[in-house]
């Protein structure tokens, strides 16, 4: 008496059929040990949120130059004020 299978699932890219060949093969490979990575990773997400501290500020600016601004941002796909944030980011950075 057969065991019953699973009928194979349908694979309709090269790419599915591919990732499910090396699935069925045991193609995984060992990263190593997990713990010290998530370590590593959670010191540099610590690092990140440090270095993110915020303080809210208030501005005037020529109502030109902030339409200007946010036809930049539209373009990019992003808030104005994130724009402008990257901008003086950078300025300070050097």
């Amino acid at each position: 008496m057969n065991p019953r299978k699973d009928p194979l699932p349908v694979l309709e890219t090269d790419e599915e059929r591919a990732e499910y060949e090396f699935n069925e093969a045991d193609g995984w490979v060992s990263t190593g040990d997990i713990a010290e990575k998530r370590a590593m990773l959670k010191q540099a997400a610590l690092r990140i949120l440090d270095d993110t501290a915020r303080q809210q500020i208030s501005i005037s600016i020529s109502e030109h130059d902030l339409a200007r601004l946010k036809t930049k941002a539209a373009e990019r796909g992003m808030p104005y004020e994130s724009l402008i944030d990257t901008i003086l980011h950078e300025y300070a950075k050097g």
